[in-house]
């Protein structure tokens, strides 16, 4: 490997160093108000169906403590969100092309609109849905509920978390159109492997039973055909801009 080769490496790897401090920083700046407004974030959510309907327990010492601290950290991701976005954008955009530079800037606002129209969808929706299912199911076992604070959040967690992700998708897809590495008919041909990766991933990402892993496919099925529908619409509008500059030229 010679000198000239290098030394870019080394810069790289340098830059790289910087923008994982920074976005540590950030992290730890949002955990820190996060352990803050934990108390305030716990109050509206056991204000709020179905934990108002639920009495929390403690099975451990450690219990409380754990979701205080549990609170704070998805406080923290989430909000430092955009910043981690921004951060990372200014890393790689010395490697795009001045369109790709402007599209990934410009998609960032709508990621984190999206990011936050999937945890409402996840936490008002799918949330009370899945609980009055997994609830009538256990009042016909005559099962006797009693939730613990830490299985109640954890459970919240693992269906608000996959289907905020989820709805990063159709931002995903027309940024990759965007830039030319998605088209329409890609995704139509690539439809039924799509499907089944959808699968895999509301298997891995949801609690070990049927009943959750449908609950996320659904929206995620969902959320592709929508990302299917944008592709087009962004694929349409590069072309008439290269059909536009061929022309110019």
């Amino acid at each position: 490997m010679s000198k000239n080769t290098i030394m870019p490496l080394l810069e790289h790897i340098v830059e790289l160093r910087k923008l994982l401090i920074w976005i540590f920083s950030v992290f730890a700046v949002f955990a820190a108000v996060g352990i803050g407004v934990s108390p305030m974030i716990l109050d509206y959510i056991k204000s709020t169906p179905p934990a108002s309907t639920l009495e929390w327990n403690v099975f451990s010492p450690f219990d409380g403590i754990r979701m205080y601290m549990s609170v704070a950290l998805v406080f923290a991701c989430t909000a430092s969100f955009p910043v981690t976005l921004y951060l990372i954008w200014g890393f790689v955009k010395k490697g795009l092309h001045q369109h790709e530079r402007s599209a990934a800037l410009r998609y960032i606002p709508y990621s984190v609109v999206c990011l936050l129209l999937g945890l409402g969808f996840g936490y008002y929706v799918v949330l009370p849905m899945s609980f009055t299912f997994i609830t009538n199911v256990s009042e016909k076992l005559n099962l006797v509920e009693t939730y613990g604070i830490n299985e109640y959040f954890r459970f919240m967690i693992n269906i608000i978390l996959p289907i905020a992700i989820a709805f990063e998708l159709p931002i995903f897809v027309m940024f990759m159109t965007k830039i030319g590495v998605l088209s329409p008919d890609r995704l139509k041909k690539s439809r039924r492997y799509a499907y089944l990766i959808l699968v895999i991933v509301a298997n891995v990402i949801s609690p070990p039973d049927f009943v959750s892993a449908f609950i996320i496919l659904i929206p995620l099925v969902v959320l592709f055909e929508i990302s299917v529908f944008l592709s087009r619409s962004v694929y349409r509008k590069r072309q008439e801009l290269i059909e536009g500059a061929n022309a110019a030229a």
